[in-house]
């Protein structure tokens, strides 16, 4: 056997494995300009705060750019109030915080404006009845998969579901003590939305799953509802061993 067939004959070493990505290690934000559809309700309004007091650049989006420019000068910060049109064009980060009844034409009307954008769905859909609050299931499967169907240029992920619009507007409160369910279909989003997350003190945002997963995250809020009416309380959610 010469020399070469030997050679020939012997094993390659396989490549060595790149080391595993700190889940943790999460993009720097701060540059983004968020934009807040539905940012005059109670949900809307306070995350728009409590990013805008984190240093984040928002604008407010409402049907009438009056309303969110109103909203806008109550929560200073640099807020900015336009109507929902404008405030998609301008925006690199799009939360969706409309009422339910309203998700699906709100959304259809702005596809041209949201293409491009990552999109980040907070909706709960939501019925009451006397027994209190109970989840709904759109045709889609949720709130997150109902706009990624009517947005299909737009990257859609789903997060803030579970925050109390009380504690968010509370400005006596420094922190909000609570994880924020991720969910998406691109790991890059996911963890853009994890980063905004973390910017507000007290949050964390945690990988929750596909956009498959969504409907079971935002059903959690009738069980939080319960919570909340039972011990007289602002329930939020924490992941232990994460």
């Amino acid at each position: 056997m010469t020399s070469t067939d030997s050679a020939a004959q012997t094993p390659a070493t396989p490549p060595a494995k790149a080391p595993a990505k700190d889940p943790w290690d999460l993009p720097d934000v701060s540059g983004l300009v968020v934009g807040v559809l539905g940012g005059t309700g109670p949900q809307g309004k306070g995350l728009a705060y409590r990013l805008a007091k984190a240093g984040q650049k928002v604008i407010i989006g409402s049907r009438a750019a009056e309303r969110a420019q109103a909203a806008a000068d109550e929560l200073g910060h640099g807020v900015e109030g336009a109507d929902n049109a404008e405030t998609a064009r301008r925006s690199d980060v799009v939360i969706v915080a409309v009422p339910w009844d309203g998700h699906g034409k709100t959304l259809e009307s702005l596809r041209e404006e949201l293409a491009g954008k990552l999109v980040v769905d907070c909706v709960n859909p939501l019925g009451f009845d006397k027994k209190g609050a109970y989840a709904l299931k759109p045709d889609e499967g949720s709130a997150a998969e109902q706009a990624a169907a009517l947005l299909p240029d737009s990257r859609v992920a789903a997060a803030f579901h579970h925050l109390s619009a009380v504690l968010l507007m509370d400005t006596e409160i420094a922190e909000i003590d609570t994880d924020v369910m991720v969910l998406g279909e691109e790991r890059a989003d996911v963890e853009i939305v994890q980063a905004l997350a973390g910017r507000i003190p007290g949050m964390r945002g945690v990988f929750a799953g596909r956009l498959r997963n969504a409907h079971q995250v935002e059903s959690l809020v009738a069980n939080l509802i319960s919570v909340n009416r039972r011990y007289k309380a602002h329930a939020g959610l924490r992941v232990t061993d994460v």
